[in-house]
Formats: structure tokens, sequence, C-alpha cells
């Protein structure tokens, strides 16, 4: 209890320095953060979009309601239980802004290395047993990623931060790719839903969940 303590003081820190960080001056928005949370698993997303800096937290929009539906349908876990039991990180924790067409800029080479400490950090002080890379660019920070169908349905044994840990990735739930509404995708996407959801960490969170649940309705 009391190492558990000091990881979790360890981790509060951490997030009260990342909230600080001002290290990308193309960045439109200061850093987003899903909350200091204890966790064996990281969920790595791969940079905010316009509405997540206004709420404060990461997948609070459109793609979030698609992410939290796959937890929700295959782990039987709500959006509300996914945010308070695994730790959510990004390869950028801020906003890059728009394109001139429009669209969410991908983090530039310089962005994504500046951002990669903060990353490093949470592992070294979480030692997850499962992360889960959303999106290609997410996905290709820890493994090679040319195609999804290569590494969607899949589970990897992968380390960073001389740490090693399992990586179950998935697709990004953007409405703008349709690449997890049809074949390949739309298989290939259910495979990784289900090793996720049979994987030990995950099921350990289930389990505490319906420990907790029971215990407040015996009080």
């Amino acid at each position: 209890m009391v190492a558990r303590s000091r990881i979790q003081a360890r981790l509060d820190d951490h997030i009260a320095q990342l909230v600080q960080c001002r290290r990308c001056p193309r960045m439109q928005s200061t850093p987003v953060s899903g909350g200091a949370v204890l966790s064996d698993v990281m969920l790595i997303g791969q940079a905010p979009g316009p509405r997540e800096p206004v709420l404060q937290r990461p997948f609070a929009h459109t793609a979030g309601k698609t992410l939290f539906r796959w937890f929700e349908e295959s782990c039987g876990l709500s959006e509300s239980t996914v945010r308070s039991t695994i730790y959510f990180a990004a390869v950028c924790r801020c906003f890059p802004g728009k394109t001139s067409g429009g669209d969410d800029r991908i983090p530039a080479p310089d962005e994504i290395r500046n951002c990669s400490s903060w990353m490093n950090d949470e592992i070294k002080i979480l030692r997850p047993q499962l992360i889960i890379p959303v999106g290609r660019l997410a996905i290709a920070q820890f493994i090679d990623c040319t195609k999804l169908e290569e590494v969607i349905g899949h589970k990897f044994r992968a380390e960073r931060a001389q740490h090693s840990f399992d990586l179950i990735p998935l697709p990004h739930p953007s409405g703008a790719s349709p690449w997890h509404k049809v074949l390949p995708g739309k298989k290939l996407l259910k495979s990784a839903l289900n090793l996720i959801a049979r994987h030990p960490a995950i099921r350990a969170l289930r389990a505490e969940r319906q420990l907790a649940r029971r215990t407040q309705r015996s009080q």
C-alpha cells in the first residue's frame, strides 16, 4: 500500500508538470490530460482535437463516443469506468491546429520528439502490463505500421523506456476513416477488441469494478 501511494504521488507530480509544458510553439492549445489514474493499462491516442482542450479530457468528442462504445460492447466497461481505471496518454498532448484544407494537422516530427519524454516517464512510473495505441501515428511509436491490416487484430510484445509490455493496437475511431467499418478492417477490429477483453490486465479491472459494486450494495 505504501509503494502504491508513492507511485500515485509520482504520477500526480508528473501530471502537474505535464500540464505546464509549453515546448512546442506551433501547438494551438495547452496539454490535455486524462488525470493521474494509477493503472496497469495505458491507452495512447494521437493528439487532441479542437474539443478536447475546451472540455479538458481526451477523446471528448465523436471519436471518443465510438471508442467508448467499443469498450462497452467488447469489455463491458462504461466510459466512466474506462476513464477512471485506464491511464490515457497521447503521442502529442496539445491540439496541433488545422491544415489549410481544414483537417486536423498531423504533429511534426520535432513535436513528437518533444512530447515523447512524457510518455517515457509515464511508462517508467506505471510499468503497465498492456498498452493500447489508437491510430496509425500512435501505433508507429512502438512497432512498424506500414499497413493497418498487418497490426490490427494481433498482440505484440514491445519495449519502451526499459520496460516490456503487451501491445494491442486499435484503428483510430474517427468518422473520417471508414477502415474499421468495412472488411477486412471490421473483422480485424473485432479480433483486436476480443484480445483486449481477454487480456489479464483488463480482466483484473473488470473484477475490481465488480467487487467495488458489490461492496457498495452491501453497505
